[in-house]
C-alpha cells in the first residue's frame, strides 16, 4: 500500500508527517472522506468544494484541487479496491507547540481502503452531549474529532453504530459522521445547515433526489418518527431499526427503500453528480 504525503507516493510504512505538524498537536486541519468504487472516487468535485470551504473557515491556504485530484488518482491506482474509503487530510503543516500557526506550507495526506457494504438497517443512540451551532468551526469538517469519538463508543458501548446529537438550543443536529433524516407523515425531513450540522455531501444528494425537507426539528421527533434514516460517504442511505430503546421494526420503511434505490441508481449513473 502507498500513501501520498505532500508531493508524491511513500510506502505506507514510510509515509510520515512530522510530530510538529498542527494537525497532529491542535487538531488544526480539514479531511474529507469519499467513497471510492471500482477504483473512481465518487462526488469528488463535492468533496473538493466542501474542502475549500473548511478551508476558508479555518483560515487555511485554499486547497489546490488538481493536485489533489492527482494525488487521488494515484493513490486509488496504486490500491484498486471494489469499494474503498478514500481520506484526504489538509492540515496547518509544521507549526510551534501552540495555538498559533507557522509560516510552512499546509500538509497534505491521501489514503485508502477497503470498505465492505453498509448493511440495510442499524441501530443509532442518542447522547448528552451537544453540537455547539455558533461555534468557530460549526458545519467544518476538522481534524478536530475527540467529541465524535467519545460519542460514537458511548453508541458501541450500547449496541449502536451511530450517536446522534442535539444542538445547544434541544434541536436535531446530526450524528458523529452522519447526518439524518425522519419520515412525518410520508413526508421526509432532514435538519437545516443552521443546527450546526455538517453540509454532508450524501445529505445533499438525497434532499435533491428525494425532495427531503430542511426542517428545524426538536431532539424527540426521534422517540415518535415513523422512518428514520442516516447517511453518509460510506453508509450512503442506511435505515435505523432501532433508536435508543424505540424499534422500529419495518425498516427500512417506504419512503427510506424508495431514497436507498434512488440513491444507488442516480449515484450509479453518474461518479461525480
Amino acid at each position: 500500500m502507498k500513501i501520498w504525503v505532500n508531493d508524491g507516493l511513500l510506502a505506507a510504512e514510510g509515509a510520515r508527517v512530522s510530530v510538529f505538524d498542527h494537525g497532529l498537536t491542535v487538531g488544526d486541519g480539514i479531511f474529507e472522506t469519499v467513497k471510492a468504487v471500482q477504483g473512481k472516487p465518487f462526488a469528488l468535485t463535492r468533496h473538493l468544494d466542501r474542502l475549500t470551504r473548511s478551508a476558508k473557515g479555518l483560515g487555511l491556504p485554499e486547497p489546490d484541487h488538481d493536485r489533489i485530484r492527482r494525488a487521488c488518482a494515484a493513490v486509488l491506482d496504486d490500491n484498486p479496491v471494489a469499494l474503498g474509503r478514500l481520506r484526504i487530510t489538509y492540515t496547518g503543516g509544521l507549526s510551534p507547540l501552540s495555538s498559533a500557526r507557522g509560516t510552512e506550507a499546509p500538509t497534505l495526506v491521501v489514503a485508502a481502503g477497503e470498505i465492505t457494504r453498509r448493511s440495510d438497517t442499524t441501530a443509532a443512540v442518542t447522547v448528552p452531549w451537544t453540537r455547539n451551532e455558533r461555534g468557530a468551526v460549526a458545519g467544518l469538517k476538522t481534524t478536530s474529532y475527540a467529541e465524535n469519538v467519545v460519542a460514537l463508543a458511548r453508541a458501541s458501548e450500547r449496541g449502536a453504530s451511530e450517536a446522534l446529537l442535539a444542538n445547544t438550543v434541544g434541536r436535531l443536529c446530526e450524528g458523529t459522521g452522519t447526518n439524518v433524516f425522519v419520515v412525518i407523515d410520508g413526508e421526509l425531513h432532514t435538519p437545516p445547515l443552521a443546527s450546526g450540522c455538517l453540509a454532508g455531501i450524501t445529505r445533499a444528494l438525497v434532499t435533491e433526489w428525494c425532495g427531503a425537507r430542511e426542517t428545524d426539528l426538536p431532539l424527540d421527533v426521534l422517540e415518535h418518527a415513523d422512518e428514520i434514516f442516516l447517511t453518509s460517504s460510506t453508509r450512503d442511505v442506511q435505515a435505523v431499526h432501532r433508536i435508543d430503546n424505540r424499534e422500529l421494526p419495518d425498516a427500512p420503511g417506504p419512503v427510506t427503500s424508495k431514497a436507498m434505490r434512488v440513491f444507488e441508481e442516480r449515484a450509479g449513473a453518474d461518479l461525480d453528480p
